[in-house]
């Protein structure tokens, strides 16, 4: 498989964490969405992705585009560690979850919208995501248990904890969110989450390494 990610992309960290926890070994090639006016605007990557972002797998003779449309092919060709739950009620939970993050949240803030807002973007960014916290706090009071639905790492975890680091990014003010905290904490003390964070992926520039 060969991924093409940036490492500050929260939907390439999505991916990142998945391949992780299912162990596929994969060649990382970076797309960096900053650098040549945004390497993602060339015809090569055109091609590849025609929506112009990342993250990007090719896998098993396909390219597959959008973080979750990915995890669950990964989820479906490769089950174990399973990333949705056995019981509809729990696996219904952790789509919700996911896609309030992966649809509710993070197009609100990611970087071809906060491009269009100019000066206010810090304002902008730390609106949307408070807004989503808000009510993702509130979900969470009600699926969580050590993670965000039960006791098993789930796609909603993988959605979340790349998530709370943008919303650290854009300073928000983590104090009213204890639920969505506390879930970050333990995620990121596992090995699957620790490898593929920003901070330590072949294109972190040096001074933001680990």
């Amino acid at each position: 498989p060969i991924l093409y990610s940036y490492f500050r992309s929260s939907c390439s960290w999505r991916v990142r964490i998945a391949l992780a926890l299912k162990g596929i070994s994969y060649d990382l090639v970076p797309v960096n969405l900053i650098k040549d006016g945004g390497q993602q605007f060339s015809a090569e990557f055109k091609a590849l992705n025609p929506m112009q972002q990342v993250p990007a797998l090719k896998i098993d003779g396909i390219t597959i585009s959008q973080s979750l449309a990915i995890i669950n092919y990964l989820e479906e060709t490769h089950p174990n560690p399973r990333l949705l739950p056995q019981d509809p009620k729990k696996r219904a939970q952790v789509r919700m979850i996911a896609d309030h993050i992966a649809s509710g949240i993070q197009p609100l803030q990611n970087l071809s919208v906060l491009k269009q807002m100019g000066e206010k973007k810090m304002e902008w960014a730390q609106n949307c995501i408070a807004s989503g916290f808000q009510a993702l706090e509130q979900i969470l009071q009600h699926t969580a248990g050590r993670y965000c639905v039960g006791d098993e790492v789930s796609m909603a975890d993988l959605c979340l904890v790349p998530q709370v680091a943008n919303a650290e990014r854009f300073k928000v003010d983590m104090g009213p969110y204890p639920t969505i905290t506390r879930i970050n904490k333990a995620l990121l003390e596992l090995e699957a989450f620790k490898i593929s964070h920003p901070s330590r992926q072949p294109d972190t520039p040096a001074e933001l390494r680990a």
